[in-house]
């Protein structure tokens, strides 16, 4: 391995990115059974092609995230395989390059603002300096989201290039840029926003949660990060509708995440 490589695998184990994850094996062994029964809150805008039983879907996650395949193993911390998360990093930096070659338009967006915005801000800023326009509709739009406490309404907003949802009249603090969310109706609203203005669609979707699995089941080519208590971008990745979903905990340290996109932006010849 290179060292960049052994670096970056070192890093993933010792923040818990990879290796010992903080999610939990219960809560990833019921987010697969409502996957199996078809939960729309897991499935996070995926239209499964196929009939995933809970076998199926275990089988899966320890191919693609290395938990464990034992259903009898149901407590304590999942563990995701730091090489398999690498080896998606490289295929998810290799279809950045691919797009940043052609300049094609991308529209980046996630669940996880408080996690995950610095990660996907630095890729937008690499793909904007080698031409790519990184769109930005429907900037203000309410979007009405079913939560648990009932239907609220959030705005879309953007931050680095980056799409993500907040609460009307919220104030964005460094801590709290945005609303969790595994919603794909932003997405929807961000593309509707697009069509309606008469711009450019996106070539390609970079995300998490709704923005992955909505961009993929709409037949948009997507990549994006996904924990191993989610099972729709894996699914997504299996049925040929997700290109990259790259498995990490995507609940760490924000500043975390900077390493995973120097290596990123590395490898896919993108200015830092």
């Amino acid at each position: 391995m290179s060292c960049a490589r052994d670096d970056l695998i070192a890093h993933l184990l010792a923040t818990g990115i990879a290796g010992r994850v903080a999610t939990s094996r219960e809560g990833s062994l019921a987010r697969y059974r409502r996957f199996a029964a078809r939960d729309p809150r897991v499935l996070i805008g995926l239209e499964p092609e196929y009939d995933w039983r809970f076998a199926d879907l275990l089988r899966l996650m320890g191919q693609r995230c290395g938990v464990s395949v034992d259903p009898r193993d149901t407590s304590g911390h999942d563990v995701i395989d730091p090489d398999r998360t690498v080896v998606a990093l490289d295929a998810f930096a290799d279809r950045l390059a691919a797009v940043a070659a052609t300049g094609a338009p991308v529209l980046i967006g996630t669940g996880h603002p408080h996690r995950l915005l610095g990660f996907y801000a630095g890729l937008a800023a690499g793909l904007s300096a080698a031409g790519c326009a990184v769109l930005t509709p429907a900037q203000g739009r309410s979007v009405d989201m079913t939560t648990r406490f009932g239907v609220r309404t959030y705005n879309l907003h953007y931050a680095g290039g980056v799409a993500m949802v907040r609460e009307p009249g919220a104030r964005a603090s460094a801590s709290e840029p945005g609303a969790h969310t595994h919603s794909p109706l932003p997405l929807r609203a961000a593309l509707a926003g697009a069509a309606e203005g008469g711009g450019p669609l996106p070539a390609l979707v970079v995300g998490d949660h709704g923005w992955l699995c909505g961009a993929g089941q709409l037949g948009i080519e997507a990549i994006g990060l996904a924990d191993s208590d989610d099972p729709a971008p894996f699914v997504g990745e299996a049925e040929g509708r997700v290109s990259v979903a790259v498995p990490l905990d995507d609940t760490v340290r924000s500043d975390y995440y900077r390493p995973l996109t120097r290596y990123v932006l590395n490898r896919a010849c993108l200015s830092q």
